[in-house]
């Protein structure tokens, strides 16, 4: 029997990419599931592609940056069932500009999904997880939460800080119910340079699509599979790809002199997502 079966799980950006391969895989070992994202046709592609139709399945429309519709949400799933078991902040956008060129308003927009999305529903959540025998808080960060990147220093400052959030609560969280894990994803086939902002505002989605899958090495539904793995194995921290895992390590041998190294002088589209 799987880990997650008889279990309920929270996730957000369930539309697409990691999101929706992670709803199909829980679903299919038997987990309960809540889903969000403001995608109301992809969340509905979502659903109706579920394999289980026995297995219990709520959406909701939401976007994360809300931070009172996000606390709403996590009430309703409290008055419903009391607890969770599995909350996984996944919800994420991309926006690709130099700092030189880019505005506060698709700033703030990346901030308030990438960022204060994780930050709100890992607080709206945590009291949920805590009623649960084994709660399991999963934040979704990125190999640029490893690595600074030219042209994504929105990005960067999202991830990065997700990154410091989420291992700061694990600590918090030692000797707990509540296993904490902040993931990395490396370059995985997501549509979430198709919908980024920013960057050469003159090629279109398909475009932007192109340029990233060439650096799309790990299909969502592998990803997912590393992730619920985790969950299964408690691990604190999950590089997923080749390339996370090549970062991490020249990031640690060569804190200054990594972006010579990887030739990062012209990344323009993020690397992971929903």
């Amino acid at each position: 029997m799987a880990y997650s079966s008889g279990k309920c799980a929270v996730i957000t950006g369930a539309a697409s990419g990691i999101g929706r391969a992670l709803a199909k895989q829980l679903n299919s070992e038997g987990c309960e599931l809540y889903l969000s994202d403001i995608n109301a046709t992809g969340l509905q592609e979502t659903v109706d592609q579920l394999p289980r139709a026995d297995i219990p399945c709520d959406q909701q429309l939401l976007d994360v940056a809300d931070r009172a519709a996000m606390h709403a949400w996590a009430e309703r799933i409290a008055d419903a069932r009391g607890k969770v078991d599995i909350v996984i902040n996944n919800a994420g956008v991309g926006l690709g500009d130099r700092v030189e060129e880019m505005n506060y308003e698709n700033l703030d927009w990346l901030m308030g999904i990438n960022f204060w999305g994780v930050i709100q529903g890992s607080m709206a959540f945590l009291p949920l997880l805590k009623r649960a025998e084994q709660g399991h808080l999963v934040n979704i960060s990125s190999l640029f939460g490893i690595i600074a990147v030219p042209t994504q220093s929105a990005y960067n400052a999202a991830k990065f800080g997700v990154r410091g959030f989420t291992e700061s609560l694990r600590q918090e969280m030692k000797g707990t119910n509540v296993h904490v894990c902040c993931v990395h994803p490396g370059g995985i086939a997501t549509n979430i340079a198709r919908n980024s902002r920013g960057g050469d505002l003159g090629a279109s989605a398909d475009d932007r699509d192109a340029r990233f899958q060439k650096f799309a090495r790990t299909t969502a539904e592998s990803a997912a599979a590393q992730i619920i793995n985790a969950v299964e194995k408690r691990k604190p921290r999950l590089l997923i790809g080749l390339d996370a895992k090549i970062a991490s390590f020249l990031s640690r041998i060569f804190p200054v002199r990594y972006p010579e190294i990887l030739r990062l002088q012209s990344v323009v589209e993020p690397d992971s997502g929903s």
